[in-house]
């Protein structure tokens, strides 16, 4: 979703722009702007497409050269991706970048047209760069107080004005945004991996709060112009956090990330060879007192969380609930004080997941957010936080961020059964020993590239192709087929194997690729018959499976075997191939891995 940045320092202002959208790509885009500072007016370039295209224009048309300013990049809601919708939005006096939709922008354009204002834009946010302009009385703070009345929806918004050459100002809610703080310079971001070339120093902005930044100071003020004290955070991630590091794409080094990632997830909360989630806010008082869990998430948090439905079900034997987040409002659930809700967000901002956090505080339940990014909206708004220690995942296809929500599912699956009595300590003991031992098993999986090479060549002249399994391994396998189609565009789709015979297996063609996974023992013979059923048609198989098992050649055409571990814990295994295998597709195809179209990292909007 959009990125905001903002600058005031020594620095060549363009210059640390231009850096620091360069950090924000990852989010997804198709427009980029800045506008800065200039003997005494604010100079805009924008302009549609990639960063590059800014940079390219400016080369022509030249570049702003200042001290202070703010830019974008957009990802287009309101108005097609094209030079005059791109970001910043204002006039001769104000200029503004904004992430988030201004709901009641229509109402609003039309009261500014009566008031004699004209629009260029088809954009939200150029209604809300004039309604600033409408009620500006020479006191910016006054002013964005004034216009947040008068305004629904959700906004991160940085703004100069032209009186103000040396300010910047800032407000937010929901969309996320950030103040940096450095050495005789400060920052605006959307995110902290932008600015930690710059500063790993940072301060939270809360919503409804106005912000003012100097080169030396910053100012928050609530909506009664009140000073907010905020406390300063730091960074536990460095710089290299967010760079490749020697590798092709970060989805790749994102991969070979998953051992470490894992680990850090695991290791600090396992104590006495016991899963331990009291740090994170879940007493075992608290987790043996829930009759009911359910759990929200978008896209492959989803797809994590229903890995963790089969798990806890099948250790804990309590009921879990999984629903994607945008539906989830819609139904009217039945949430009961009783029940403990979990939201599961990698960025900690997703707009739709916060929505129904929301709906489960006021209807009593308890909250436990599982997110990476400390001291994100979900984070902060849910009673109890566990954080995955991920480090910053840049590449727009999750990768690691699934790991380690896989980690703390099963995390929370077998405290949670060790709680309920329904296992034994002797079994607790020995179930933590094996989550213990996936990061080295995770490693062993990386092994498999060249297999997994061979196999996206195999794949990447298809039109469409099947991703099978069943029990946990249909759980995995939603995320394979997603992981497929996000990057490299073939479409696909997961089934149920023993849902084939109703309907999908008229699908089957000669050559049409069928990805099964098999690790459950007590369902591979199952799931071997619907390979078998597929075969017949003339599918090309390719299977995932423990390297344990037998299987006749004539069945399958590819087989990628993995080391095993306890059956429950196999989808952090098979998981490791089928990312591999839509890494390289997408490599092969020639697509942009990182930055796929239409996508965003952290959908920050309904």
């Amino acid at each position: 979703m959009c990125g905001i940045v903002g600058y005031i320092g020594n620095r060549d202002c363009t210059d640390v722009l231009l850096d620091t959208l360069s950090k924000l790509e990852y989010r997804g885009y198709d427009s980029a702007g800045i506008a800065v500072f200039e003997k005494g007016s604010i100079k805009v370039k924008k302009s549609k497409g990639k960063l590059v295209n800014l940079v390219k224009k400016m080369d022509v048309e030249g570049r702003p050269s200042g001290h202070c300013g703010i830019g974008h990049t957009r990802w287009a809601t309101h108005g097609e991706p094209s030079d005059i919708n791109s970001h910043p939005h204002g006039n001769r006096r104000i200029s503004i970048v904004h992430n988030g939709i201004i709901e009641n922008y229509k109402e609003l354009k039309e009261l500014l047209k009566k008031e004699g204002y004209a629009f260029e834009s088809e954009t939200d946010t150029e209604v809300l760069a004039k309604l600033i302009d409408y009620y500006y009385n020479g006191d910016p703070v006054d002013t964005l107080i004034n216009t947040l009345a008068h305004i629904d929806g959700s906004y991160g918004v940085g703004i100069v004005f032209r009186d103000f050459p040396d300010h910047i100002y800032a407000m937010r809610k929901d969309s996320p945004l950030i103040l940096g703080t450095g050495e005789n310079e400060n920052f605006i971001a959307s995110d902290i991996a932008s600015i930690l070339k710059y500063t790993r120093d940072y301060y939270l902005i809360e919503h409804g709060e106005i912000c003012d930044i100097t080169q030396n100071e910053i100012k928050v003020f609530d909506t009664h112009k009140n000073i907010i004290e905020k406390e300063l955070h730091t960074a536990t991630w460095d710089v290299d956090a967010a760079e490749k590091g020697g590798y092709e794409h970060f989805m790749l080094k994102e991969i070979h990330e998953q051992p470490s990632a894992v680990k850090l997830t695991l290791s600090p909360r396992i104590k006495n060879s016991l899963p331990d989630l009291s740090e994170s806010g879940l007493t075992a008082e608290k987790l043996g007192s829930y009759e009911n869990i359910y759990i929200i998430a978008c896209g492959t948090a989803m797809h994590a969380a229903m890995v963790g439905k089969y798990v806890i079900e099948k250790l804990a034997r309590v009921s879990v609930t999984v629903d994607i987040a945008s539906e989830f409002r819609y139904r009217d659930p039945l949430i009961n004080p009783t029940d403990l809700f979990i939201a599961i967000s990698q960025s900690g901002e997703t707009a739709d997941t916060k929505a129904a956090l929301h709906l489960a505080k006021d209807r009593g339940a308890d909250t436990l957010a599982i997110v990476n990014v400390v001291g994100s909206s979900i984070a902060r708004e849910a009673d109890m936080v566990l954080y995955t220690n991920a480090g910053p995942e840049i590449s727009v296809a999750s990768t690691k961020a699934y790991s380690v929500q896989l980690a703390a599912m099963y995390l929370l699956a077998v405290e949670l059964a060790n709680v309920k009595k329904r296992i034994t300590s002797e079994e607790c003991a020995k179930l933590t020993e094996n989550l213990l031992e996936l990061p080295s098993l995770i490693e062993k999986c990386l092994e498999t590239k060249e297999m997994c090479q061979l196999t996206a060549s195999k794949l990447v002249n298809a039109n469409s192709l099947l991703y099978i399994g069943r029990g946990l391994d249909y759980a995995l396998s939603m995320e394979g087929s997603l992981k497929l189609k996000e990057i490299s565009y073939i479409h696909s789709e997961s089934y149920a194997a023993g849902e084939l015979k109703h309907g999908t297996i008229s699908l089957i063609t000669d050559n049409m690729p069928v990805v099964a996974v098999a690790t459950q023992r007590a369902l591979i013979e199952k799931t071997v018959s619907n390979i078998e059923e597929v075969k017949a048609r003339g599918a090309m198989v390719v299977l995932v499976c423990g390297e344990s098992l037998e299987i006749e050649d004539k069945i399958v055409d590819y087989v990628i075997r993995l080391p095993e571990t306890n059956e429950m814990f196999m989808p952090s295994l098979a998981a490791i191939p089928l990312q591999l295998i839509a890494y390289y597709t997408s490599v092969l195809k020639g697509n942009d891995v990182d930055q796929p179209r239409n996508l965003a990292k952290s959908v920050t909007v309904e």
